[in-house]
């Protein structure tokens, strides 16, 4: 309410400063009303309240209040009825209480069983050579040494010849699948942890 009678006096001071002379007697006795009018204490907007302080509610919706809680049963219902319709608000159906516990015991023993099976997939792997055949050696050092980035072929021996021995860590699980064809291909025993 202030605002709005703010924003009309400031209109009418910009109408009567611009266009004095064709303003009639009544419109000047308007403005001088508005001018010196002073605003109702009901209208002024109150600063928020501080943090623990209590709130202070304007007048308008303590009397609010004070209606409602006056009214009966009966005249709640038709308010309700009359608030949906003119603010468009939809009805949501209400579950009753005795059949929301029997639905709660069936649906805390989904959440359990859907909880139990779930299982992480692990996505990274470690690509362990545990064995390898003697007879394919020299293959099976060669595809080390080409696994291995860094790696030559002295090195490559001694990494084979000192089993188990971690390959790689940390590898994707269709790396990991393709690191453990190609040494098993090449003689070797390999294990994904």
């Amino acid at each position: 309410m202030y605002c709005t009678r703010h924003c009309i006096r400031t209109a009418l001071r910009i109408t009567a400063k611009t266009h004095r002379q064709q303003l009639q007697t009544p419109t000047l006795c308007v403005l001088r009303t508005l001018r010196t009018s002073p605003a109702c204490p009901s209208d002024i907007i109150t600063s928020p309240p501080l943090d623990g302080a209590p709130k202070q509610y304007s007048p308008k919706i303590t009397q609010l209040v004070s209606d409602i809680t006056g009214l009966t049963l009966l005249e709640v219902s038709d308010l309700n009825e009359l608030l949906k319709k003119t603010l468009n608000i939809q009805d949501v159906g209400m579950m009753p209480m005795g059949s929301m516990a029997t639905a709660a015991a069936p649906t805390a023993q989904l959440v359990e069983e859907d909880l139990a099976p779930v299982k992480k997939e692990k996505t990274h792997f470690t690509v362990k050579l545990t064995e390898l055949k003697a007879p394919e050696k020299v293959k099976l050092i060669k595809e080390v040494k080409n696994c291995i980035q860094g790696l030559n072929l002295v090195q490559a021996k001694k990494l084979v010849e000192t089993l188990p021995q971690e390959i790689r860590a940390n590898v994707s699980k269709d790396e990991a699948e393709k690191l453990k064809a190609a040494l098993e291909a090449a003689g070797g025993t390999v294990v994904l942890e």
